[in-house]
């Protein structure tokens, strides 16, 4: 099976004026000195694509397959990434899955770094800061799939939406291979809509799970009723008659972060909404999503979405 492999012995590209590669640690970067940038250097990867829209350099010469588009898909891949591996999108247009299958590398997630590891996935929604950098020492593999969607339309990530989890990649790896073969051989449109399905599917099953604890849908539904309120763990926990510790096992279980951590996902997922399409006042979004310093909260909206909230006006 003749698999599209490309190597690129050193790539740099830079959107927006940064000048010199930073020669610090994968995620020893502070949030706030990243740009939007995509450093390669010796790794080997595969990826299919929906159209040739998109010029860089790295997505030039690959295979089209316009089927894609059918679930919004602008791109899957499989990645064999080296050190010094990094790549930054300041405004993620759409949402991103990666499932790691082996070495580790370091994601920028909720403005915080994490290690992903082999047999572990990361989701990351729409217009966010993202990151990825590869550590020292063993490739970190991993595969993709690369959403294209609009401000208006509702991203695959939901509030039951994990952040970080453990996924089996095989399937997932597999299908973005038979597409890659089937696009570069047969092309066969019934084949080729098959593999993109799959993948969708694969997606879908973490994005999305059916599996849902109904005491963690109970807190959140209340949750999002209230977003002013100045929620504790003890309420929120009181919400589901559950005890905090359980709380906590709960939401690192679906959702991959803590409860906090998710109640201000939700605030500042309700606040970019509330900020694209109302006039109102920053301090008054501010409010409504329960912070009562605009300071705070725009900083806190930097930290998430790599925007100032009167960026996004």
């Amino acid at each position: 099976m003749r698999i599209l492999k490309i190597h690129i012995e050193m790539w740099f590209e830079v959107v927006h004026s940064y000048n010199q590669l930073v020669n610090t640690q994968p995620g020893r970067n502070h949030q706030n000195e990243l740009h939007e940038k995509h450093f390669i250097g010796k790794s080997d990867y595969l990826v299919v694509r929906s159209d040739n829209s998109d010029r860089r350099s790295w997505l030039r010469n690959a295979p089209v397959c316009s089927l894609l588009a059918n679930h919004h898909i602008a791109h899957v891949g499989i990645m064999r990434a080296r050190f010094p591996f990094e790549v930054t999108r300041t405004d993620l247009s759409g949402t991103y899955m990666m499932a790691c299958f082996e070495g580790e590398g370091k994601v920028l997630v909720d403005g915080n770094w994490h290690t992903l590891g082999a047999g572990q996935a990361c989701l990351q929604p729409p217009f966010v800061l993202n990151s990825l950098q590869c550590d020292r020492g063993k490739p970190w593999c991993f595969c993709w799939v690369r959403y294209l969607e609009s401000r208006e339309s509702i991203p695959i990530v939901t509030e039951k939406s994990p952040v970080v989890g453990s996924y089996g990649h095989a399937p997932l790896k597999a299908a973005i291979e038979g597409l890659s073969f089937e696009t570069e051989n047969s092309n066969s449109p019934g084949a080729l809509g098959q593999w993109i399905d799959l993948i969708h599917h694969y997606v879908l099953q973490f994005a999305q799970p059916r599996k849902y604890d109904d005491r963690l849908w109970k807190i959140w539904v209340e949750v999002e009723s209230r977003l002013d309120r100045k929620w504790t763990l003890c309420e929120l926990a009181s919400l589901g008659h559950v005890s905090e510790e359980h709380l906590r096992r709960l939401c690192r279980r679906y959702h991959g972060r803590s409860p906090m951590q998710h109640l201000t996902f939700l605030r500042l997922q309700r606040a970019r909404v509330l900020l694209s399409s109302t006039d109102d006042k920053i301090e008054t979004i501010a409010r409504a999503v329960g912070y009562d310093a605009q300071y705070t909260f725009s900083n806190l909206y930097k930290r998430w979405f790599g925007l100032r909230p009167s960026d996004c006006r």
